[in-house]
């Protein structure tokens, strides 16, 4: 098993309620799969699965859901694996991990994988301990116009065996110019407000919204990846480029 630290001592500062994304994130996990179901009409399950089937393709041992959130990732990991693969779900937000903990327990899953609090600026995690680490839908948080993320893809390249893979599941910017006016619109005119509706957080689903609408296009991502290290990147898209499934080599 992994060597774990007091995931308190290695959050930037030691206190994660002064951070804009934990307060943002700890104020909605009550209602975020409900509203990730409704918002993408169910395209973020499938798009977790395709992700998942990804990063086990090579038969990994150790498995990260970075940035897991409420653990859709890990569980869907869990289910196309074997007992001999170990899955770990670490996010920053503790009341995240608390409904994925929750949600795991349900489907009988809750002794098959590990959840840690731990920030991915700092994980508490051996030098390429993990055969692949994953994201889903998280990966933006970390890169978008946030002057940490250098040192956050830094730390993710360190815990990645020499061979090993990341594997992102992000959303993109399609090539078509009339999807990506679509696709803005459909952020700012039902994300947007939809989202600060129902899950009661003003803030929340505006910087979702936000974020999604400006993000990097995949060739940037692609940069960003080989600066920090990782030798090559692919990038599969989905939905016509609406999101896309990035892997990358170490």
């Amino acid at each position: 098993m992994a060597k774990i630290r007091d995931s308190k001592t290695i959050v930037d500062g030691g206190d994660f309620n002064n951070r804009p994304l934990f307060r943002m994130f700890s104020s909605v996990p009550h209602r975020y799969d409900i509203l990730n179901r409704l918002l993408t009409f169910g395209l973020d399950q499938r798009w977790r699965q395709k992700a998942a089937a990804v990063c086990l393709e090579s038969n990994p041992r150790r498995v990260l859901d970075l940035c897991s959130g409420t653990g859709d990732l890990a569980t869907e990991l869990t289910k196309k694996t074997n007992s001999k693969t170990e899955i770990i779900a670490a996010d920053f937000c503790e009341p995240m991990l608390e409904v994925a903990k929750r949600k795991a327990k349900r489907i009988g899953l809750e002794d098959k994988i590990t959840f840690q609090v731990a920030d991915a600026a700092s994980l508490p995690f051996d030098d390429g301990y993990f055969d692949v680490v994953g994201i889903a839908f998280g990966f933006r948080n970390l890169t978008f116009r946030n002057p940490k993320s250098e040192k956050y893809l830094k730390e993710i390249h360190r815990v990645i065996a020499p061979g090993g893979k990341l594997v992102i599941v992000e959303t993109s910017q399609p090539e078509s110019i009339a999807l990506k006016k679509l696709s803005s619109l459909y952020y700012s005119s039902v994300v947007k407000p939809v989202g600060n509706v129902i899950s009661g957080q003003p803030g929340a689903y505006s910087y979702l919204a936000y974020s999604a609408r400006n993000y990097c296009k995949p060739p940037d991502i692609e940069n960003m990846l080989k600066y920090v290290g990782f030798v090559s990147v692919k990038y599969r898209p989905l939905g016509r480029g609406i999101a896309g499934i990035h892997v990358a080599r170490k």
